[in-house]
């Protein structure tokens, strides 16, 4: 039998509900997860332990998710490729449009059910579910 290899994952969001709801889904579809409540949080966190998968909330205190992907694509090194998925409620064109020149490799609107959060965070990691 092949060994499992658990895949980190780090819910960006300023929100409590939305962490808790991701850290379910994803625990549930045996990813290991981190929380951070903004982006200042987000970024010590990614340099002092690797992850791999970023799913990144739009609008936070301090550091948003725009300029937390910003800050971390100019990164030098592996870190500046983690795949990130943003999530936000605003769901127009333009939003879509900052999330990616950001950096965001996927943009889901909320509510995002947690049967596609697990696919996309399967595809994102490479992993098959």
């Amino acid at each position: 039998m092949a060994e499992t290899i658990t895949k980190r994952v780090l819910v960006v969001d300023d929100s409590t509900m939305v962490r808790r709801y991701m850290r379910d889904a994803l625990e549930r579809g045996q990813f290991e997860v981190q929380e951070a409540f903004n982006g200042v949080e987000a970024m010590e966190k990614v340099l002092s332990e690797p992850v791999d998968l970023l799913i990144v909330d739009v609008n936070m205190p301090k550091m948003d998710g725009y300029a937390f992907l910003h800050a971390l694509r100019g990164r030098d090194g592996t870190i500046a490729s983690i795949p990130a998925l943003m999530t936000s409620t605003e769901a127009g064109p333009q939003d879509v449009a900052a999330a990616y020149a950001a950096g965001a490799n996927y943009y889901l609107v909320k509510p995002v059910s947690q049967d596609d959060l697990l696919a996309y965070a399967d595809a994102l990691t490479g992993r098959t579910p």
